[in-house]
C-alpha cells in the first residue's frame, strides 16, 4: 500500500466515516431511477445495486428479502426514509 500524506488520509478517514450516508444517498438516487427506468432490464440492474447497497449497509437479510420480493420503489423509498431518519438521530 502506498504511503499517503496526512490530507489524503484524513479524506479516506472521513469517506469511510460517512460510508453509511453515502450509500443511503446512492440508495436515494436509486429509488428515483427505479420510477424512471422505462425497461424491465434496466429495472432488473437497478434493484441489483438496491440488494448490494442493503447489503453493504448490514440491512437484515429478512428485510433485504422482504424489499426485494416485492420489487416496488415505494416500499424501498418508505425503508430508505426510515433508515435516514434513523441515521440523523443523535446516539444515546
Amino acid at each position: 500500500m502506498p504511503d499517503y500524506t496526512r490530507h489524503q488520509k484524513k479524506i479516506i478517514e472521513r469517506y469511510y466515516d460517512r460510508r453509511d450516508e453515502i450509500m443511503l444517498g446512492k440508495l436515494q438516487e436509486i429509488v428515483t431511477e427505479l420510477y424512471l427506468a422505462e425497461t424491465d432490464a434496466k429495472r432488473d440492474q437497478l434493484w441489483k445495486r438496491v440488494e448490494k447497497a442493503m447489503k453493504a449497509l448490514k440491512v437484515p437479510d429478512a428485510v433485504v428479502k422482504h424489499i426485494l420480493a416485492q420489487a416496488k420503489p415505494e416500499v424501498l423509498a418508505k425503508n430508505v426514509r426510515q433508515w435516514l431518519q434513523d441515521a440523523r438521530k443523535p446516539p444515546r
